[in-house]
């Protein structure tokens, strides 16, 4: 079976179901989106992964195995997503020691927010794309309520889904005021307003 490379296209969450996240992967040579939901925790490591500005005080968990893997020279070469059962997704990750490459069993969550940080390649096999990937036509003329994407992920999580980073609450903040912040926002912990309040001062360039 071929292999299908796959990037990270972004995260997506519900403001009115708690827990309610998914992550989108996008084929490098298609057209095709693939949808996983994922957990609360594994949405905020990987978008602290995609977020390199922000620095947590502390070591998040996948942080802590980078850590860990670096002190013992263990290297992640590539995640493979290998099957797909009843909607669940289930992950390999391909590691190396010593030239000696081993295999180990991962949820798909943990193996992205794993191959983010170190930077590893991450693939899918053809024919689970085949199954679950979909087609999204989107119209960037459109409304945000219009996006394809965002109906995608509604109906994975059965609510009103809003992409990370377009929070418009803070349009009328000055940039003094977001970086404050965000600083309170990193020292809180709580990455996941962090990680908006970087991409509305990403815009402001």
């Amino acid at each position: 079976m071929s292999l299908v490379r796959l990037n990270i296209k972004g995260i997506s969450y519900s403001q009115t179901q708690n827990g309610a996240y998914a992550l989108i992967l996008s084929e490098v040579d298609g057209e095709r989106k693939l949808p996983i939901v994922i957990g609360a925790f594994e949405a905020q490591s990987i978008a602290i992964a995609l977020e390199k500005e922000i620095k947590p005080p502390r070591p998040l968990t996948h942080d802590l195995f980078k850590n860990f893997a670096d002190r013992f020279d263990i290297v992640v070469k590539q995640v493979i997503i290998h099957k797909l059962v009843d909607g669940v997704f289930y992950s390999s990750i391909i590691c190396e020691r010593d030239k000696i490459e081993e295999i180990i069993d991962a949820r798909t969550s943990d193996a992205i927010a794993l191959a983010l940080r170190f930077q590893a390649p991450i693939f899918t096999y053809k024919n689970i794309l085949d199954q679950a990937g979909i087609y999204l036509k989107v119209n960037p003329k459109k409304d945000d309520e219009n996006d394809p994407e965002s109906l995608l992920v509604d109906e994975l999580v059965s609510d009103d889904i809003e992409m990370v980073g377009k929070e418009t609450s803070y349009k009328d903040l000055s940039l003094e005021e977001l970086n404050r912040m965000l600083d309170q926002a990193v020292n809180n912990e709580d990455y996941e307003l962090a990680a908006r309040i970087r991409d509305e001062i990403s815009k402001r360039g």
